[in-house]
């Protein structure tokens, strides 16, 4: 079996400065996004989202990001999921994006709050068929005795709604409002660039962290 100890990388591909950086995370999350996509990495919309339970356990999972802005960082899923739960009980969450291939990574920390009603059911009629169907026919997070009873469920929402299946109730969008957001960037004999956005009164702080 191969020693994952000895498992190595130097990282060399490029650096952030604080000159370079843009003033705003926002703008500078913008730039990154708009480059994973370009440079064709997968899934350049991925990232880790990470929530605490009332009993104070942690846990991620993977979401797609769906749009952002001055508000926020907007994704969908099953408000009765055990993520949406946890972010009911404990609004406070994180994300993270990891650009491998670029050896970047962007951290966003901040408050969770439902996007608008309007907003969901746009978002939803955008999907693909199969997607509305699935959102009707998966009871996200809870125990079933197997896969039939998925497929059997898609065939029932399948029938009942045919081509117009409205938004289910328990689904819709939230948004984190960041307050703090954090990009990496990976250098050579592990001497990374660290930059710290912090929401403060007078707006925001930009800080290096060593690594």
């Amino acid at each position: 079996m191969k020693d994952i100890a000895q498992l190595r990388k130097s990282y060399e591909r490029a650096e952030l400065s604080e000159d370079a950086s843009d003033a705003s995370p926002l703008n500078q999350f913008g730039r990154w996004l708009d480059e994973a996509i370009k440079s064709e990495v997968p899934e350049p919309n991925a990232m880790t989202l990470a929530t605490v339970a009332a009993n104070l356990r942690p846990s991620t999972r993977v979401v797609l990001i769906k749009g952002y802005d001055e508000g926020g960082i907007v994704f969908y899923t099953n408000y009765e999921s055990r993520k949406g739960v946890e972010m009911a009980g404990n609004p406070w969450a994180a994300l993270q994006f990891h650009w491998v291939e670029l050896e970047r990574v962007v951290r966003i920390e901040g408050r969770i709050e439902k996007t608008s009603a309007q907003e969901s059911d746009a978002y939803f009629a955008s999907r693909p068929l199969d997607s509305r169907i699935g959102a009707w026919a998966s009871p996200q997070s809870q125990v079933i005795p197997g896969r039939a009873v998925l497929v059997a469920n898609a065939a029932k929402y399948g029938a009942q709604f045919m081509l117009n299946p409205p938004r289910p109730p328990h689904w819709g969008g939230y948004r984190l409002v960041p307050d703090q957001w954090q990009f990496w960037q990976g250098r050579k004999s592990r001497l990374h660039d660290r930059l710290r956005y912090t929401l403060q009164a007078g707006g925001w702080v930009r800080e290096r962290l060593a690594p």
